[in-house]
């Protein structure tokens, strides 16, 4: 499944766009936010040299209904805020996308960490066309779940030893016996509890993994 990292040029009319370029140097995290067909509610941190302007712009902003401060410490205050406009929102919601939370805006431009399907990623893209919010896609990658270990955890512990003492090296950096009383067992317990889990990963590594095709036509010929 894909992952990605979009860097979003907030236009000018929509508030956190142009409050945020007003004020450069303020941080402005989202930290949770829904929509319904009229209207996005949010709860925002904000940390800026000058704070309460910022609070004052967004009380003042047109598309904003309400600005409530929940928290104020400092230079960093929570506000929770209602918008007739949240079109990053509007964008991700009309993609079937959920937003993951938190997200970073500064001077204009927001960073959104996405994990979904190829599908749902180029429905994003349509709408934020269609929505006229610039972008760029700054990584993109395929996350590949780790495979799950058929070993036991003593089987795994051993065989890590095994790995890291070089006993699979070529020549081999240890011993058996060497391997054995690293780990204070006996060599007949090494020996077996090697071989069972040696069998556990061959198998393993058979049903899962896909047989070269040049290996394949030659035994099917």
């Amino acid at each position: 499944m894909p992952e990605a990292r979009l860097t979003l040029s907030i236009p000018e009319h929509i508030w956190i766009g142009e409050i945020s370029r007003r004020y450069p140097d303020a941080e402005v995290t989202i930290v949770a936010a829904v929509t319904d067909d009229d209207a996005g509610v949010g709860v925002a941190e904000i940390t800026a040299e000058e704070l309460l302007a910022v609070v004052e712009d967004m009380t003042d902003h047109d598309t904003l209904e309400s600005v409530e401060l929940l928290e104020h410490h400092g230079n960093t205050a929570m506000v929770q805020f209602r918008t007739r406009e949240p079109m990053l929102l509007f964008a991700a919601r009309g993609s079937g996308l959920p937003v993951e939370m938190p997200f970073d805006i500064q001077d204009g431009d927001a960073t959104w960490e996405l994990t979904t399907t190829r599908e749902t990623l180029s429905e994003l893209v349509t709408k934020l066309d269609a929505f006229g919010i610039p972008f760029e896609v700054e990584e993109l990658r395929e996350r590949v779940d780790a495979p799950e270990s058929p070993l036991t955890e003593r089987q795994w512990r051993l065989v890590s030893e095994a790995v890291d003492r070089g006993y699979y090296d070529t020549p081999r950096g240890t011993t058996l016996t060497e391997l054995a009383d690293a780990v204070g067992i006996a060599k007949s317990t090494c020996s077996e509890t090697l071989h069972r889990a040696e069998e556990r990963i061959v198998k393993h590594f058979v049903e899962n993994a896909t047989r070269p095709r040049e290996v394949a036509a030659t035994v099917e010929e």
